[in-house]
């Protein structure tokens, strides 16, 4: 019997999972069906529910529904519990498990695709949302020199060091109290590039070995990247190889199999002009 499995947010138009699901099935013989479910946004739980009623096996989760997500579930891993969110979900029985790849996925695609180490990196995270909370505690395990978080809202950057200040050298400040010196890995973790809104953030923070490090993907070349390709930086990225990644971690957390990513990351890479 085909096991079903989907990926829900709102708006989900611009979603690669079903493709990246179906790549994964068929190279490692697996039966299953993965579609998209758009949720009203004040229907996450009933939309849920419609599927695991309907026989839906798991779920990925994306934006906006990441903290409804981890709120749902009655079992939560440790990463989901660091970040108070969840990216996926397992249905089993009368049980939600809830798990958070995003930071697992980041952290693949920098160290193993870009072979791009963080241990005594100097990385600057700019965003203290839900992807930056599952992003923190798994960057730290990388042992960088020195991780440096920056938000619009000042409090739930301190909130966010302060939950991590004890595991690394973690600082926080807002927008306004950036250093000038340079940094090796620069992170853009905050929503502004769906809208393609630009940072109030300098040219100075990105030096020509630096990279930079877009989540948001498929949105062609977002003022994030402008101003880090001004600023002449070696590598602009954005996030299909953290897209993938985590992809590929839900998937073996259901299926028990994991897959290979590089032919997946490169059958949906777009060259950003």
């Amino acid at each position: 019997m085909t096991d079903r499995y989907a990926v829900m947010g709102n708006p989900l138009g611009h979603t690669k999972s079903p493709f990246i699901h179906d790549r994964f099935a068929a190279a490692t013989g697996q039966d299953i069906a993965y579609e998209a479910i758009e949720a009203p946004l004040d229907g996450f739980a009933r939309a849920v529910d419609a599927f695991r009623s309907g026989g839906g096996k798991g779920m990925n989760v994306t934006a906006p529904f990441k903290l409804e997500a981890f709120a749902l579930a009655t079992e939560c891993s440790s990463r989901a519990v660091q970040a108070g969110a969840a990216n996926a979900l397992l249905f089993r029985g009368n049980d939600v498990l809830a798990e958070n790849f995003d930071g697992v996925g980041l952290v693949r695609d920098i160290e193993s695709n870009l072979r791009f180490p963080m241990r005594d990196c100097a990385v600057l995270l700019l965003g203290a949302g839900g992807a930056a909370r599952g992003a923190v505690p798994i960057i730290l395990e990388r042992g960088p020199a020195k991780l440096t978080i920056v938000n619009r809202t000042l409090s739930k950057a301190v909130s966010l060091r302060d939950q991590y200040a004890a595991f690394g050298d973690v600082a926080c400040g807002g927008y306004a109290d950036l250093p000038d010196n340079v940094f090796e890995i620069v992170i853009n973790a905050t929503s502004a590039s769906l809208y393609g809104q630009a940072l109030p953030i300098r040219a100075g923070l990105f030096g020509r070995t630096t990279l930079a490090y877009e989540l948001a993907y498929g949105k062609g070349l977002t003022p994030y990247q402008q101003l880090a390709r001004q600023a002449g930086v070696g590598r602009s990225i954005d996030g299909v190889g953290m897209l993938v990644e985590q992809a590929a971690e839900a998937f073996q957390w259901w299926r028990g199999v994991r897959p290979q990513t590089r032919s997946v990351i490169d059958a949906i890479t777009v060259p950003i002009a």
